[in-house]
């Protein structure tokens, strides 16, 4: 009998020192509740030399991710702990050993950190502030953060989209962290708070690696180019992030299919390279204007390079911002032949080419030598090298629906500088019926002045029909059944490419409009838009809506 007593005795003294949650009754849904700090209730007048912040709660509580959703403004730069770091508490407890500054409002935005033990509720967007001053400075700006070039419809909750004030100055210092931080929440809304009077700059950027400073080229960046006078609140504030423009700098250099691929940041304008061997002397190099890679072309077996070892290979480069010299051991590849592939599947919407691709680029081609044949019989059509992208050959011919066909290139008959398809191919496609595809007659009113180009992108941003002209009309006669967003990204400049943000110029990303709606493309279904690109105020990041309306092509 008494092992008996002994045993449930013991029991009953284990689950009463347990942390945890109890058993039964409904479920905890209320979040953790603050019950004191170590700093008096005013917060004001707080020494200067205090090295703590200890804030007790009613129950205990665990941080989720404290060292991203932890944002203290202005910044503490030497943080020596932070508790609960492990198991559960009653208390937070943050300690730095920075001297504060005089006359400033200090605030501890915690985010969603702070949960409770039990069942993980969260002590939303909770902030500690308290002053060094007599007074808690209570300024604060709000507004909402959008991405128009983002892969998903709307902000992800997976990224840390931070909006920043800095001190405004003659000579700005970005890579410093923001005086003033804060995050904005999953529909790309944001407060700063506990705001001093004072001239800002502000500044808001994906922070990708979570060290709360700007990376320029790395992280999409939204800013505004006249410095923010707060001496009132302001709300409303509309900032767009666009991705942001990398200074020119050469990147690597390695073996590729036919010689030596040179990688670039920053899409420089031209790139000169020259070799610095004996006996790589007979070379080519192609490199596309606003294009990052640069390829060296050579016949690595006629001069006996990198044949039988490791050659170290040099060459000097000027991409107009920086010349110098570079180098790599080159060892020839002998699987990385002249290969040839269709990369746009076995079925041709209606009106398209066909297109081969090739893992060299194409000097020259002989169709005169290919056979194109459909039910046995031979069909006339024409190939071009695209001038785009040389490392691509169009099709053309009057392929009709529901025919297959069967493309053969006889080997030799496509050539790079150096060498020739070392074989055969064989292309087998069939032409597709339009009855699986419908149309888009899209008519623009208020048009860009300058080229622009006009996309179809898929539900995660990925461009599926592309576009470009000045015209106010475009007609899309095969497009795949589905929903699709339509983006406009204006030439502003007229180089021939898109050009992001740079901060340091002070210069926005060229204009990009956004259809604000989806169109849905069913199969024999003629889709007619109207859109009025009317530019809103807040540039950059233009969006307007327009009208639609829908006709069942009758085949």
């Amino acid at each position: 009998m008494k092992k008996v007593v002994f045993l449930f005795l013991s029991l009953l003294l284990f689950s009463c020192a347990r942390v945890g949650s109890p058993v039964g009754g409904d479920k905890d849904t209320l979040p953790p509740q603050v019950v004191g700090s170590n700093i008096d209730t005013s917060r004001v007048n707080v020494p200067r030399d205090i090295r703590e912040l200890r804030i007790d709660f009613d129950e205990y509580i665990t941080l989720k991710d404290i060292n991203r959703q932890l944002i203290i403004s202005p910044p503490l730069r030497k943080m020596t702990k932070i508790i609960p770091s492990g198991l559960a508490n009653k208390y937070l407890l943050i300690k730095w050993d920075d001297t504060l500054q005089a006359n400033t409002t200090y605030n501890f935005n915690f985010g969603n950190a702070i949960q409770d033990n039990n069942e993980g509720n969260p002590l939303r967007y909770y902030n500690f502030a308290f002053s060094t001053g007599e007074k808690i400075d209570d300024l604060y700006i709000s507004g909402e953060l959008k991405d128009l070039m983002a892969e998903e419809t709307s902000v992800s909750t997976e990224k840390d989209l931070v909006v920043g004030l800095y001190t405004a100055k003659d000579s700005m210092e970005y890579r410093q962290k923001p005086y003033y931080i804060t995050k904005a929440d999953p529909d790309g809304y944001f407060e700063l708070n506990y705001l001093s009077p004072g001239t800002y700059r502000i500044l808001a950027f994906e922070d990708g690696n979570s060290n709360s400073v700007y990376d320029a080229g790395k992280e999409n960046v939204a800013f505004l180019k006249e410095p923010v006078v707060l001496d009132k609140n302001i709300s409303g504030l509309n900032l767009t992030l666009y991705p942001s423009r990398k200074a020119v700098k050469y990147v690597e250099m390695k073996e590729a299919p036919g010689g030596i691929l040179m990688t670039f940041e920053g899409n420089p304008q031209t790139v000169n390279v020259l070799s610095l061997n004996e006996k790589l002397q007979d070379y080519k190099v192609t490199h596309k204007p606003k294009s990052d890679s640069v390829h060296i072309w050579f016949d690595a077996q006629k001069q006996d390079v990198g044949i039988s070892a490791s050659e170290n290979l040099r060459f000097s480069y000027d991409d107009g911002f920086k010349k110098d010299s570079v180098s790599l051991f080159y060892r020839y590849n002998t699987r990385n032949e002249l290969t040839l592939s269709n990369n746009q599947g076995n079925l041709l919407a209606p009106g398209d080419g066909f297109t081969i691709s090739s893992n060299y680029i194409i000097d020259s081609i002989q169709p005169e030598k290919w056979t194109l044949v459909s039910d046995s019989l031979s069909q006339p059509f024409t190939a071009r090298i695209n001038e785009n992208n040389r490392f691509e050959v169009n099709i053309q011919s009057e392929f009709k629906e529901g025919k297959k066909y069967s493309l053969t290139v006889p080997r030799e008959t496509l050539s790079s500088f150096y060498v020739s398809v070392p074989k055969s191919y064989r292309f087998d496609f069939e032409a597709d019926k339009t009855e699986n595809y419908g149309s888009l007659v899209l008519t623009l009113e208020n048009m860009p002045e300058n080229t622009f180009w006009l996309q179809l992108l898929t539900d995660n941003n990925k461009i599926a029909y592309s576009s470009t002209g000045k015209t106010a009309v475009f007609t899309f006669n095969a497009l795949k059944p589905g929903s699709y967003k339509v983006r406009i990204l204006v030439d502003n400049n007229e180089n021939g490419i898109w050009d992001s943000a740079d901060l340091l110029t002070d210069e926005f990303a060229e204009d990009v409009y956004i259809l604000n709606k989806t169109i849905e493309i069913r199969p024999l279904w003629e889709i007619r838009e109207t859109w009025d690109l009317k530019a809103a105020e807040d540039k950059p990041g233009l969006q307007s809506s327009g009208e639609t309306s829908s006709t069942p092509v009758i085949p």
